[in-house]
């Protein structure tokens, strides 16, 4: 069974070296796809067998690799999200791009390592390849204003990560101290407990920041807007649905570390300043925003504000629900980059005042974006209303209740700025044209097809979650939560 753990690794790598190898040949394109393929169903075979198993962790190459029901949730995400962008990208027609396909598949490997790394050190070199790697698909357009959010990218996500090494550093300190130097994930949690406070909480707040960064929270936020918007579709949908989460990933295996070793109050206490701030800075700048993918940038900043707050709650509610919010998100938030991307090629612009009337003009566009912003609005029965829910109750139930007041008012704010935006996009008058829109060609169904899945699936996910509690159990369970 530990070869198993070897595929959803091995075969991003392989096709990321074929596509480079071959880059004209039109086989090399779906590749993309397939890897992501590979990956769902390997994470959701993993997660099933590992349930199956009472939640016993599975491992490889000498105890390096581990999966237990929490990475394999998150391979089976990784995969979900992938599939859904890569399989739009791949309905609409173009020529074979070898390097691009290298790209998202290596992309793809270095999230994989991530997830399966028993290892902080190994889990932070693949962080820092999916900085390079996305650094160069964020620019692939070679535009005065991609190629700049590429660098901006680049920048702010290797001081990032450099922190985050530096709190890798110190945290390996103090297992040294110990009498036991380790990095890896089961052995910090066994010596949580005999560990330095002082020089654990530098470790710990450190490394959190870092991560903190990659996952887009705030103040460490500023390039993700850029690097969002100009990015091709497929690669935003990417790196919004399935990036952050990644780097989420890493702060909640820090905060069980930190939970065992000073106590609950310190990661909460971070994680809530962390979560209410980019929750504020979400809510201000999507009042005042005019660029409809910029618009989804800050949704994501919002997203992970929150998700940050579910981690700072803690206990069995809070926790599941940012599992399936990870989910749930990742789909709606990918299919919605797609569905913007769409929207710029029709258009021809990214402005929103530039695209009103888009119900009238074009209805195949402006009915996915509907949906899909009432999901991330958190209507039902889109998940994401049942997993909010679920936050502000554990929060409140955790005796956070003014926290939470602010919360709900944040979301309101979010709520108002982005359906405002979107109803402007849709339901506005049309514009004068001396082109008759009703003659544009409207998507074929293939084409509709990816889009039409992530929200049908973002609706499931809310019904599925009972017969998956044992599986969610699992996963929380692995991460030493109690309620």
């Amino acid at each position: 069974m530990s070869l198993f753990l070897w595929i959803p690794l091995l075969v991003p790598a392989a096709c990321a070296a074929a596509a480079a190898t071959r880059r004209q040949a039109p086989w090399t394109r779906p590749l993309g796809l397939a890897s992501a393929l590979v990956i769902l169903v390997t994470g959701l075979g993993l997660l099933g067998s590992i349930t199956a198993a009472g939640g016993e962790a599975l491992t490889a190459a000498g105890d390096l690799f581990r999966v237990d029901a929490l990475a394999a949730y998150l391979l089976m995400t990784i995969g979900a999200v992938a599939t859904v962008a890569l399989w739009a990208d791949l309905s609409v027609p173009a020529e074979p791009d070898g390097w691009f396909t290298a790209l998202v598949c290596a992309f793809l490997a270095a999230m994989t390592l991530a997830v399966l790394a028993d290892n902080l050190g190994v889990l932070w070199v693949a962080i820092e390849a999916t900085t390079i790697t996305t650094a160069f698909l964020v620019g692939y357009r070679s535009g005065r204003r991609s190629l700049e959010a590429a660098w901006k990218y680049v920048v702010l996500g290797s001081v990032g990560v450099a922190i985050a090494f530096l709190g890798i550093v110190v945290l390996y300190a103090a297992t040294r101290s110990a009498g036991h130097p380790t990095l890896s994930w089961v052995e910090l949690v066994r010596l949580a407990p005999q560990l330095d406070p002082a020089v654990t909480r530098l470790g710990i707040a450190l490394a959190t920041l870092g991560f903190a960064t990659k996952a887009g929270l705030a103040p460490m936020h500023s390039w993700l807007p850029d690097a969002h918007s100009q990015a091709p579709a497929p690669v935003s949908g990417l790196m919004s649905g399935v990036l952050l989460s990644v780097a989420l990933y890493a702060v909640l295996r820090l905060r069980t570390i930190s939970d065992l070793a000073l106590g609950p109050g310190f990661m909460r206490g971070l994680l809530l300043v962390l979560g209410v701030l980019s929750l504020l800075v979400a809510a201000t700048l999507t009042l005042t925003q005019r660029d409809y993918k910029r618009l989804l940038a800050y949704s994501s900043i919002e997203h992970m504000g929150l998700m940050a707050v579910g981690v700072a709650i803690g206990g069995t509610l809070a926790t599941t629900a940012v599992l399936v919010h990870i989910l749930g998100h990742g789909l709606v938030k990918s299919a919605m980059f797609v569905q913007s991307g769409r929207i710029l090629r029709a258009e021809g612009s990214s402005k929103v005042a530039d695209v009103v009337g888009l119900s009238a003009r074009r209805p195949d566009l402006a009915g996915p974006l509907l949906l899909g912003t009432a999901a991330l609005l958190g209507f039902p029965p889109f998940v994401l209303f049942f997993t909010e829910v679920a936050i502000i109750i554990a929060g409140w139930a955790a005796g956070l209740a003014p926290v939470m007041l602010i919360v709900l008012a944040l979301l309101l704010l979010t709520f108002i700025g982005m359906s405002r935006q979107v109803l402007a996009m849709t339901l506005g008058p049309a514009p004068d044209r001396s082109v008759d829109d009703s003659t544009v060609a409207r998507l074929p169904r293939k084409a509709q097809a990816p889009v039409t899945v992530a929200l049908g699936a973002a609706v499931a996910a809310g019904l599925v979650a009972l017969p998956a509690a044992a599986a969610l159990g699992a996963a929380v369970t692995g991460l030493g939560v109690t309620p």
